[in-house]
């Protein structure tokens, strides 16, 4: 009993050092941005899915390749516009006259990071394509079922203020994404050293080409840090306190529609690897409020008089916090 406590205490250890230096390598390309870096860390380390909403050129495609890095993992991008198919994201098989026999084509769906640029340019057909890869990590191709890598880690963009031509994303599609993530502008002196950097051979994208960025993971090992995480404590008083913010989102009157159970199951797991990058093996109150925003932003549905009003998802969200008691 007591090699197995040192053991998962060991492999806890083992796991803080590998978020701060993650953190750490990711920090020499992308420069700020340090919470869009945490709440990607987080997505990626339960295994699950993150929505990054931001404008043009603020480094979203930069900061997956770098993560990719990083984590020892393969990246794919797709750029997601209105005349893309289902079958341009999974692939096809197509038939070999020489050999009298069809072949698979692999899609950039196949990968281990795939970067899902401007989802909502495509039509709901075409992002559904996405939907059995990121809950089952499996793909289906003329009846064959594909297994996709363990580390299959979906990051699907936004453009926040061009609307003209999209499709909005269906709640069902939205609910898989563990969190939405806006990425903002960089402060004033984050430009200016990204001016001066790239300036001179320090860009960002320069330094990622030449291989500036160490991995701090080897292929296949991410899982075994999935795992690891696990033995990060979180009190049964806290689990119910997620509950209860949970259940109270379908009770708040500025909201249409609440959070549903995967909710519930997406604040603990993102709780507890918030805990583990503040270097701490345990989940406080405070570690399920700050979640608590990016987990129910893409997942409330607002009132529309409320809307007209002004009220915001953020505001909806203080509120039903207001209304649940913080254990002691």
């Amino acid at each position: 009993m007591e090699d197995d406590i040192k053991s998962s205490s060991e492999d806890l250890e083992s796991v803080k050092a590998i978020l701060n230096k993650a953190r750490a390598e990711v920090g020499k390309v992308i420069i700020g941005q340090q919470n869009v870096i945490d709440r990607c860390l987080i997505a990626i380390f339960t295994g699950n899915h993150v929505l990054i909403e931001g404008v043009p050129g603020v480094a979203k495609t930069l900061l997956v390749r770098t993560m990719a890095r990083v984590l020892g993992c393969d990246f794919s991008r797709i750029q997601f516009t209105p005349d893309l198919m289902p079958s341009d994201i999974t692939g096809t098989n197509v038939f070999n006259m020489k050999e009298s026999a069809f072949h698979l084509v692999k899609g950039a769906i196949f990968t281990s990071f795939l970067l899902a640029d401007e989802i909502n340019r495509a039509p709901a057909k075409t992002q559904s394509a996405l939907l059995q890869a990121m809950q089952e990590r499996v793909v289906t191709i003329d009846g064959v079922n594909h297994v996709l890598p363990a580390e299959f880690t979906v990051f699907a963009t936004q453009n926040p203020i061009e609307y003209e031509g999209t499709y909005p994303l269906p709640e069902a599609q939205k609910d898989r994404f563990l969190l939405k993530v806006e990425m903002d502008y960089p402060e004033r002196e984050e430009e200016l050293e990204l001016a001066a950097r790239s300036l001179g051979t320090e860009s960002p994208e320069a330094m990622l080409e030449r291989g500036v960025v160490e991995p701090v993971l080897q292929v296949g090992e991410l899982d075994k840090v999935r795992q690891a995480l696990r033995g990060i404590t979180i009190k049964d008083e806290l689990s119910a306190y997620v509950v209860d913010l949970i259940r109270q989102s379908r009770s708040i009157d500025s909201i249409e529609v609440g959070a549903g159970p995967r909710a519930t199951q997406a604040l603990l797991l993102s709780s507890r690897a918030l805990a583990a990058l503040e270097g701490r093996d345990f989940v406080t109150p405070d570690d399920i409020r700050t979640m608590a925003y990016p987990v129910l932003t893409h997942r409330l549905v607002l009132r529309p008089e409320y809307e007209i009003e002004g009220i915001t998802v953020a505001e909806a969200i203080g509120k039903l916090m207001e209304k649940v008691a913080v254990p002691r």
